[in-house]
């Protein structure tokens, strides 16, 4: 019996995260008579693959070394001769040098992903992976970036030629995340619960290094303090695990506000946490097109986002929320306490941001960009 084309993934690792999470979506929304997928981890994958909902994708771990692991070239060689897939989907700097095994091994699509910058390269300015980038372009056939600022960095630094880039912006399913109706509800875990005369403020993704969570830590201090009386009220949840959350609880120790946080590392059931917020803040240094910032406005939140990346493609400043500098906690306190002190414009822009998603970052559409490259192989 004939099967649909092969589409292999590799990535870093398969765990909680945007790049996952979009991935995931990808698989699961696309007609499975379309295409087959794999997924090749360079280190290892997670509960987080669970999410998967269907029993035919196989995850493969390659365990790779850190640094140049020269094995884990071979390894990828081997299982790609193994597998023999139609395409290969590499995604982000960490994986870009994977495209060599697959042009060795005869692939006949091979796609590169840019989804958001890394740690050691946060705005994208080193020329060392501007160089990594050049020399691979040649075994690469589609660059695929998630946003115009990353866009642009293919055509300005690293010279890619324009017809070999296709720009596709993240989806949402709004079957899961949509707005809250009625009174908040409790939430199993949280020590607080959630009173609709409370202010939650929150944010969701890996607690390391560009994601700079304790930068919105600072501000809800700040915005606490500035109003000792409406403080009180004021709660912050942080979801995700990573070396910043012991950062982040000290400080709110030391500040006497442990109480009026929940920082209790990954969940798997961000929606629900999503319809019990008030507001959303993305403190990040670095994004390309954050599905979290997706998933907050197809809640109904209002966004408070630092003016990075792909933020301004999605959040309009004044309109769906509001545009912060990165790594200023007074600049992101005053907004959260203009929210507060305004509930008129919360709710007004927390409706317009759901709208936005409903008209432009559709689930489907972001599924169906992504089979007409794959489609355009054959």
């Amino acid at each position: 019996m004939h099967q649909p084309p092969l589409v292999v993934h590799i990535i870093y690792r398969l765990g909680v995260g945007g790049l996952e999470n979009g991935l995931v979506n990808l698989i699961n929304t696309m007609p499975p008579e379309a295409y087959r997928h794999a997924i090749i981890c360079l280190k290892d994958s997670t509960d987080f693959k669970g999410r998967l909902r269907r029993d035919d994708v196989a995850v493969f771990e390659l365990h790779k070394k850190d640094g140049q692991d020269w094995g884990s070239f071979v390894a990828m060689y081997r299982l790609l001769r193994e597998l023999r897939p139609a395409i290969v989907h590499t995604r982000n700097l960490a994986a870009i040098e994977y495209q060599i095994p697959a042009f060795c091994a005869g692939v006949r699509g091979r796609v590169h992903g840019e989804h958001g910058w890394d740690v050691f390269d946060p705005d994208g300015t080193k020329v060392k992976y501007q160089w990594v980038r050049r020399v691979l372009d040649c075994f690469i056939q589609r660059f695929i970036p998630l946003s115009r600022h990353l866009e642009s960095y293919l055509l300005d630094k690293v010279h890619v030629s324009p017809g070999k880039i296709t720009r596709i912006t993240n989806g949402v399913d709004t079957r899961i995340f949509y707005p809250r109706s009625g009174q908040k509800q409790p939430l199993g875990g949280c020590p607080f619960p959630f009173m609709d005369t409370d202010w939650v403020i929150g944010t969701i993704g890996r607690m390391h290094g560009v994601k700079d969570q304790i930068t919105l830590v600072k501000a809800f201090i700040l915005a606490c303090q500035h109003e000792p009386e409406l403080g009180r009220r004021f709660k912050l949840v942080i979801i995700g695990d990573g070396p910043l959350r012991a950062q982040a609880l000290a400080l709110l120790e030391t500040a006497g506000l442990s109480s009026q946080a929940w920082l209790p590392g990954a969940r798997d059931d961000v929606a629900e946490i999503q319809r019990r917020l008030d507001i959303f803040v993305l403190p990040s240094q670095a994004e390309g097109i954050s599905n979290t910032i997706l998933e907050a406005m197809a809640s109904g939140l209002p966004v408070i986002a630092t003016e990075v990346g792909g933020n301004p493609e999605l959040v309009i400043d004044g309109v769906t929320g509001w545009l912060t500098p990165a790594n200023d906690a007074g600049s992101m306190a005053k907004h959260i306490l203009a929210y507060i002190h305004d509930g008129g414009t919360l709710r007004r822009h927390g409706q317009q941001g759901y709208q936005r998603v409903l008209q432009n970052f559709s689930l489907t559409a972001m599924v169906a960009n992504y089979q007409a490259v794959y489609d355009s192989f054959f």
